[in-house]
C-alpha cells in the first residue's frame, strides 16, 4: 500500500490529493498546492513552471480537476480512515516501545500518548497548541483549503471555518464567531427548543385527553339517545318499523362517523407527541457532546441552527361531536307522533351512498377501495403550491346515474377548507379523449362551493352567496328527477341552503371535489355517509339499488 500511498500524494504538501491537477508534462499537483507555489495571488507575472521537472509551462494554462485521480485519492482516503476505526491509534514519539495514544495535537498533527501528552502541555513552546481527544484523521478538524485550525463558525454558511478563510478565503467578509460563542447561542437556542416542545407535548396530551372525552360522550350520547328513541317507537304503530329502523341505523352510522373521526384526530395528536420525542431525543443528545467542534458539525448535519418553527396545538371543538343529528332524530319522531302524514316518506327515507368511479377521477385525486372516499393524492401536493384551492376540474363521479325518481345523498365535510359538491351530466369525463368537466362552471352542473367558511351555489359561471349559520359538517342532496328539483342541506339539522331548477333531460351523475390541498391544510378527504341495509320506502324492503355499498 506504501507504494500506492505515494503515487496518491501531491509532491508539495505530501498529503493525499485535493482537486488534483495534470501539468502538460505529466506532473500532478493539488490545484491549492501549484496556486501557491506559483502565487498566483502577487500582482506581479511570474513564469509557470512545474515543481517537479522545472519546464515552463504556457501563460494561458487553464487546470482541469483530473478526475479519475481524484477518485482514487479519495477511495484510498476511505480505506485509511476504515483501517484507522479497526485499529489502535499509537502514539507518535513512543519509539522502544508503543503505547497508545489518547489526546492529538493539531498543531502539530501528532497522536500522544498520556505521557507526551502532559509533557507536550508542560513545555512552553507547545502551550499555544490545540489538544484534542485522540483522532485517526487530525485533517478533519482542519480546514482542507488552508490546513489550519477550525477555530471560528461562520454565521452566514453555517460552517467551521480557519482563520485564513474569513480574511482572504472563500468566507472573506461574513460574518464569523468563536467556536465557544457559537455552541454558546447554539445550545440556549437548543433548550429554547427543548422547552418550546415540551409545551406542545403537554398541549398535544391534553387534546388527546379532550379526544377521549368527546369519544366517550359521543358514546354515551349515542346510547341514551338510541334508548329513548326506541322506547318512543314502541308505541307507534306497527307499520312504523322500518321508519324505526332507519332511524336506528342513522344513529349508528352517526356513532361510527364521529369515532371514526376522532380515533384520526387522536392518531394525528400521537404522531405530534411522537415527532416532539424524537426532536427532543435528538436534541438532548446534542446538548451531552461536550466537544464543541463535533457539536456543531452534528447540529448544522441535522438542520438544527435554526429555531423550529413550531405550528401550534389546535384546541379541540367540541361542538364537531354536538349531537344535532341524533337531536334531529329524536326531533323527527317527535314531529312524527303528532303529525304522521306529513313526514312520510320524508328525505332519509331515500338515503344511498353513491360509488365513486375511479375512471372519472382526475389523476391527481384517490379514490378509496371501497370508492367511498375521495381525496387530494399527497404526492401532488408540492405541484400545487402556487395553486388556488379550487379547481372545478378536480372531481370524480358517482358509477351509477339518476335517471329518474327521488334520491338523497350526504357527504360528510367536518372540517374540510375546501370542497365542491354537487350533480352533471359530465359523462363525457368517462372518454379518454376528453378532459374532466368542470362542476359548477357550465349550463349542465349544479354545485355548493365551500371555501374558508364561504358557501356559494355555482351553476352556468354563476356564483351566489349563501347565508349560512352554523358550519355544515355533512352536506345532504336530494335530487328529485321527476319534479325537476336539486336541492342541498345541512345534513345534521336538515336545514335548506339551496335548491336548483334541473333544466335537464339528461341523466344526472353525483360529482364531488375534494379541492386542492394546499401546504397540507386541505388534505381531509370527501366521505359519503352510509349506512347497512337501506329501507327502500317503495317496496317496503331492502333496497336493491345498485349505488348502495353494502359494507
Amino acid at each position: 500500500m506504501g507504494t500506492e500511498e505515494e503515487c496518491l500524494k501531491c509532491p508539495v504538501c505530501q498529503d493525499l490529493f485535493t482537486d488534483p491537477v495534470t501539468l502538460p508534462c505529466g506532473h500532478d499537483f493539488c490545484r491549492t498546492c501549484i496556486h501557491t507555489v506559483w502565487d498566483t495571488d502577487s500582482s506581479e507575472k511570474v513564469p509557470l513552471f512545474c515543481p517537479e521537472c522545472q519546464i515552463f509551462l504556457p501563460p494561458d494554462l487553464t487546470l482541469e480537476i483530473n478526475i479519475s485521480l481524484q477518485t482514487k485519492a479519495e477511495l484510498f482516503r476511505k480505506q485509511v480512515e476504515t483501517m484507522a476505526t479497526n485499529h489502535i491509534i499509537y502514539c507518535d514519539h513512543c519509539i522502544e516501545m508503543a503505547s497508545v495514544a489518547v489526546r492529538t495535537c493539531l498543531t502539530c498533527d501528532a497522536s500522544l500518548c498520556q505521557a507526551h501528552a502532559l509533557l507536550h502541555q508542560q513545555k512552553s513552546t507547545f502551550r499555544e497548541h490545540t489538544v484534542v481527544e485522540v483522532t485517526s484523521d487530525p485533517l478533519s478538524l482542519k480546514c482542507r483549503e488552508h490546513r489550519d485550525e477550525l477555530k471560528l463558525f461562520c454565521l452566514k454558511d453555517r460552517v467551521s471555518v480557519c482563520c485564513l478563510c474569513v480574511l482572504v478565503g472563500s468566507h472573506k467578509n461574513h460574518e464569523a464567531a468563536q467556536l465557544h460563542d457559537a455552541c454558546k447561542d447554539f445550545k440556549n437556542m437548543l433548550e429554547t427548543t427543548m422547552n418550546q416542545l415540551l409545551e406542545r407535548r403537554c398541549e398535544a396530551e391534553h387534546a388527546i385527553k379532550d379526544l377521549e372525552s368527546l369519544y366517550t360522550e359521543t358514546v354515551k350520547s349515542a346510547s341514551d339517545y338510541r334508548e329513548r328513541i326506541s322506547d318512543k317507537y314502541s308505541r307507534i304503530r306497527a307499520v312504523l318499523d322500518g321508519d324505526e329502523r332507519l332511524m336506528m341505523q342513522v344513529i349508528d352510522a352517526e356513532e361510527s362517523c364521529m369515532t371514526e373521526w376522532l380515533d384520526v384526530q387522536r392518531g394525528m395528536m400521537e404522531a405530534k407527541i411522537l415527532e416532539i420525542d424524537q426532536l427532543r431525543d435528538s436534541a438532548k443528545t446534542l446538548l451531552q457532546e461536550s466537544n464543541e467542534l463535533r457539536f456543531l458539525q452534528q447540529i448544522t448535519a441535522k438542520n438544527l441552527c435554526d429555531p423550529l418553527k413550531l405550528a401550534p396545538i389546535q384546541d379541540i371543538d367540541r361542538s364537531l361531536c354536538d349531537p344535532d343529528k341524533l337531536r334531529t332524530v329524536e326531533k323527527l319522531v317527535d314531529d312524527l307522533s303528532v303529525a304522521l302524514s306529513e313526514h312520510f316518506p320524508r328525505m332519509w327515507s331515500y338515503l344511498c351512498c353513491p360509488e365513486l368511479d375511479p375512471e372519472t377521477a382526475h389523476p391527481n385525486l384517490e379514490v378509496s377501495h371501497d370508492r367511498r372516499q375521495v381525496n387530494w393524492r399527497r404526492q401532488h401536493s408540492a405541484e400545487a403550491s402556487d395553486a388556488q384551492p379550487y379547481d372545478s376540474q378536480y372531481s370524480v363521479l358517482a358509477l351509477a346515474s339518476l335517471k329518474s325518481g327521488q334520491h338523497y345523498w350526504e357527504n360528510v365535510v367536518q372540517e374540510k377548507p375546501y370542497w365542491l359538491i354537487g350533480v352533471t351530466t359530465g359523462n363525457d369525463n368517462r372518454k379518454p379523449d376528453q378532459k374532466p368537466c368542470g362542476l359548477g362552471v357550465n349550463e349542465t352542473s349544479w354545485g355548493i362551493y365551500h371555501g374558508d367558511g364561504q358557501y356559494l351555489a355555482c351553476h352556468n359561471t354563476q356564483e351566489k352567496q349563501l347565508s349560512v349559520e352554523k358550519r355544515v359538517r355533512k352536506l345532504g342532496v336530494q335530487a328529485n328527477i321527476q319534479k325537476g328539483e336539486l336541492s342541498f342541506y345541512d345534513a345534521d339539522t336538515m336545514a335548506l341552503l339551496h335548491s336548483f331548477c334541473l333544466d335537464c333531460d339528461q341523466p344526472l351523475y353525483p360529482m364531488f371535489n375534494p379541492c386542492i390541498d394546499v401546504r397540507g391544510v386541505n388534505r381531509q378527504p370527501l366521505t359519503l355517509f352510509w349506512i347497512k341495509d337501506p329501507w327502500n320506502w317503495n317496496d317496503g324492503g331492502v333496497s336493491e339499488d345498485p349505488v348502495v355499498t353494502d359494507q
